[in-house]
């Protein structure tokens, strides 16, 4: 199985190893390397393969590396590598029985990882794009640390890059979706030699950012995440945070898709189980925590290679307006790409996403120049995606009174990201004192009668 040990830590008197579990598709010079973002999708039918474009032939000499994120495993890149590839067959083999995610190395996992790509393979491969995707550190049937001090998306940037040193890669185009556009930003900045170009979707500056907008939609949806404990409960938490209701409730032969992708979602959760409580943890915490720096943005922009910020505008978890200040940040360099989707919108709009990340090898290919690439005009495309290098800004002239207005409306979406906290907090507060309770209930004992 394709395995790749990138770290160690100890656990008690010994060392572990953590190792990630990761597939190519595809052959050819031009790498890429996904990587899944947070409440991402389980291993689902593509329901929509017209919205699916094929890679040009003018485009089979680029390779790409994929990143996955919170909660999400390899399998949710599903439309991106038939896109990229024009298949969804393995390079490395088919699928293997293999146990759940493991807590080291031990747990039934072969003794030595697959060796390195060579030069001479890399060489040989010929024009065609080759995908890596893989399961970060704490999902799927990557290595599971125990203590969330071993997630960070600094760490798990360094985890991908020892990913790209064991399969030969001098250089990829990185692709990250919500943390795995967080970790995708922080490998920029670790290794910005590295990359060939930089697409982040639906992502987030991490912190405060992480907190969705506080409305009475997302208010019940945390508190059936918080409470979900069946596959059910959770696909049902899944689809509304993950499609826009339109998409959901769009017609597909004699049901809904909503109905369909019920079904496949929680025989996906069923399947691979729901994700460890360390592992969750440890990824929320790599969220929390996760910061790029001046500094970081600065070297970004100073190494040269082309950025696209694609972001779904009704997306609940991952607001746009932070995707469009970090785009505005990253100018020159940068292109802001939205589009008419959710969270997921890499399904939802797999068509105008994957167009996205064409444009984008196609810049790359030809040498574009940043100024060029972040100067196009703006366009609005057939498909509902607003193309523009700058942030959608809206200024309105008021009086005082209007000033007014502005400043506490200003205020009151300060202060939502605060009662969010406090709500969540609230809410397993009152999760665990019925634990407690249900643990020290009294159990009743029938009196026995002496004869």
């Amino acid at each position: 199985m394709p395995y790749c040990e990138v770290d160690r830590y100890q656990a008690g008197d010994k060392w572990e190893g953590v190792r990630l579990f990761y597939r190519r598709y595809g052959r050819g010079a031009t790498k890429v390397l996904l990587v899944i973002g947070k409440h991402a999708a389980p291993k689902i039918p593509f329901l929509s393969p017209a919205r699916c474009s094929s890679p040009s032939q003018e485009l089979f000499s680029e390779k790409w590396f994929l990143v996955s994120g919170l909660a999400g495993t390899h399998d949710s890149w599903g439309p991106q590598i038939r896109g990229l590839t024009g298949s969804m067959e393995p390079a490395d083999g088919g699928d293997e029985p293999e146990p759940a995610a493991r807590t080291d190395e031990e747990a039934g996992a072969p003794a030595d990882a697959p060796a390195p790509a060579t030069a001479t393979e890399e060489e040989d491969v010929g024009e065609g794009i080759e995908v890596c995707c893989f399961d970060n550190r704490g999902v799927g049937r990557s290595t599971i640390p125990p203590h969330k001090s071993y997630y960070s998306t600094s760490i798990m940037a360094r985890d991908a890059l020892a990913l790209m040193d064991h399969l030969g890669w001098k250089k990829a185009h990185v692709f990250g979706h919500s943390m795995g556009a967080m970790i995708s930003c922080k490998l920029a900045a670790l290794a910005p030699h590295r990359l060939s170009s930089l697409a982040l979707l639906n992502v987030t500056g991490g912190g405060m950012e992480c907190f969705p907008k506080v409305d009475a939609q997302m208010l019940s949806l945390a508190f059936r995440f918080l409470r979900a404990r069946t596959p059910e409960q959770r696909a049902l938490v899944d689809l509304e945070t993950h499609y826009t209701k339109e998409y959901l409730d769009e017609e597909v032969e004699s049901c809904t898709r909503r109905a369909i992708l019920y079904k496949e979602y929680v025989k996906g959760i069923s399947s691979s189980g729901m994700q460890s409580n360390c592992g969750f943890e440890g990824q929320i915490n790599a969220c929390w925590t996760h910061k790029v720096t001046t500094k970081e943005l600065d070297t970004i922009r100073a190494a040269g290679f082309l950025v696209s910020v694609i972001h779904g505008r009704h997306d609940i978890i991952a607001q746009v307006c932070h995707a469009r200040r970090l785009a505005q940040r990253l100018l020159p360099v940068a292109r802001m790409v939205d589009l008419h989707g959710a969270h997921l919108v890499s399904h939802e709009r797999p068509q105008e996403v994957n167009n996205a990340l064409m444009d984008l090898i196609k810049a790359t290919k030809s040498a574009t120049a940043p100024h060029e690439w972040s100067s196009q005009p703006e366009n609005t495309s057939e498909t509902g995606a607003l193309i523009s290098a700058r942030p959608v800004t809206l200024t309105i002239r008021t009086g005082e009174a209007g000033n007014a207005a502005v400043a506490v409306y200003n205020l009151l979406a300060k202060l939502q990201l605060s009662f969010l906290y406090v709500i969540g907090l609230i809410v397993m507060a009152f999760e665990h004192v019925r634990n407690i309770v249900r643990v020290t209930k009294p159990v009743r004992v029938a009196a026995i009668e002496s004869s």
